[in-house]
């Protein structure tokens, strides 16, 4: 059959519209490249994981009744949510979801479908947030909020936008559900137990005259009962402590002399150590926010991209919740007294503390055991040496009573951050050498259990 040629009229028409096509699709393809191209800003920076890294240290600082174990439970819980939300993101990644005590399985995303990890990061940080501290003030709520609403907003494909921020949403509330059942739920409501029996014995511990707590009952006792999140670090043993005596010449006494010695030869160095590990949680994030704030420094620092950032708080979060669990297990199975008392009635009675002491048991260390867990971990990621200017506290009114103000610290490894805070102890007249000594090395396997997870893809 023969074809008829096309007519001029027709072959301009056709000439038109493919020219009209080509541009729509063109346009198209602009819009597609600009929202790819906010999306790869925000996989490849740690921007959007730093912001919630530090909204959550605003609101564990910002929120009445915190404790170093409630913290540290909520550090655990964001972190890892942090990570599951974006970890399919990246081949490089494997998410933990069947290797977690408890934690089966976790929603999947489309596999055929486009998500901006950065604003699923968001949701499910905002979300979490919310319900672990549902008892912050409205202001800091409205903080949250607006964190959340400035970050969903820099996706031009709404899309793209609501599906992320439904997938967020979905694996914090998987998460948030698997926490209800690990003991310490809404441990903020409990952590003074007026029903507590402690014993009492010689060189056991009761409520100190000079405390940080103005309760003088003990925080959290059954804190050491509550799930681990990684199943081997539930299943270290008890470590052995030094046993109880008041003979000049036993290593219980000798230990005890230590600290008492300590105090009349404190330098200025020591005591602005001291005061820059305290942490008190009534006036600052408490010592697992100290640490995990060290999660932002060091990856500030190494200027780590998106899924290392997730990685770091993930790792440091559940590392220093386990280290509050296996240290408060042990606190509460031996009940030992920490110094003042041992030196009051054995050595001498105008002794005084540098530190107030907190209301919990001494042995063995929990900021020796956290610290030793946070180094242990960010080593396993960021390798040593590592040079980094811990700033947490600048800016902090100086401390008038001892005559110290708040000035950065520069250190060259992790593992020289966790002895310092170690020792920080030991000068204030909290712990013995024995305790830091025990606490590091417990934190160790702590965080060498963490790093023994399936991270990689």
């Amino acid at each position: 059959m023969k074809i008829k040629p096309l007519s001029h009229l027709m072959v301009q028409l056709l000439i038109t519209t493919t020219m009209v096509m080509g541009c729509i699709v063109a346009r198209a393809n602009d819009r597609n490249q600009s929202v790819q191209k906010i999306s790869e800003k925000n996989v490849l920076s740690a921007e959007v994981p730093v912001k919630w890294g530090k909204m959550t240290l605003k609101i564990l600082k910002g929120t009445k009744g915190g404790s170093p174990t409630y913290g540290s439970r909520s550090l655990g819980y964001m972190g890892l949510t942090m990570y599951e939300s974006v970890v399919h993101g990246n081949t490089a990644y494997k998410s933990l979801a069947g290797q977690l005590n408890g934690l089966a399985v976790l929603p999947q995303p489309d596999k055929d479908l486009k998500y901006n990890w950065a604003l699923a990061l968001n949701a499910g940080q905002a979300y979490l947030l919310k319900q672990l501290y549902e008892h912050t003030p409205a202001a800091n709520k409205a903080s949250i909020d607006s964190l959340e609403n400035s970050i969903y907003n820099s996706e031009a494909n709404k899309e793209v936008a609501e599906r992320s921020a439904r997938y967020g949403q979905e694996i914090a509330k998987a998460i948030f559900e698997w926490s209800k059942i690990d003991g310490g739920y809404q441990g903020y409501k409990r952590n003074f137990d007026s029903t507590y029996a402690l014993p009492k014995e010689d060189g056991l511990w009761q409520a100190p005259p000079k405390g940080q707590s103005p309760v003088a009952l003990p925080l959290h006792p059954y804190w050491g009962k509550n799930r681990t999140f990684i199943s081997a670090n539930g299943q270290l043993e008890i470590p052995k402590k030094i046993p109880y005596s008041y003979l000049k010449d036993s290593d219980y006494y000798n230990q005890m002399y230590e600290v008492y010695k300590m105090r009349s030869t404190l330098t200025q160095e020591q005591k602005e150590i001291a005061n820059w590990w305290g942490d008190d949680p009534t006036e600052t994030f408490s010592p697992p926010g100290h640490s995990y704030n060290l999660a932002t420094i060091t990856i500030v620092t190494a200027k780590a991209d998106f899924f290392k950032a997730t990685q770091t708080y993930a790792k440091v979060g559940m590392a220093v919740a386990d280290a509050f669990i296996n240290c408060w297990k042990c606190k509460y199975y031996y009940h030992a007294q920490r110094p003042w008392y041992f030196i009051f009635y054995n050595i001498a009675t105008l002794w005084d503390l540098y530190w107030p002491e907190p209301p919990f048991p001494a042995f063995y260390s929990g900021h020796a055991a956290q610290a030793a867990a946070t180094a242990t971990v960010l080593a396993g990621i960021y390798g040593n040496p590592f040079k980094l200017i811990d700033d947490s506290h600048v800016g902090r009114p100086m401390d008038t009573q001892r005559v110290v103000e708040y000035k950065a610290r520069k250190f060259s490894s992790f593992w020289q951050v966790a002895v310092e805070t170690a020792d920080a102890r030991m000068y204030g007249g909290i712990h013995t050498c024995h305790d830091n000594e025990v606490g590091l090395k417990e934190g160790s396997k702590i965080g060498n259990n963490v790093n023994a997870l399936p991270w990689q893809g």
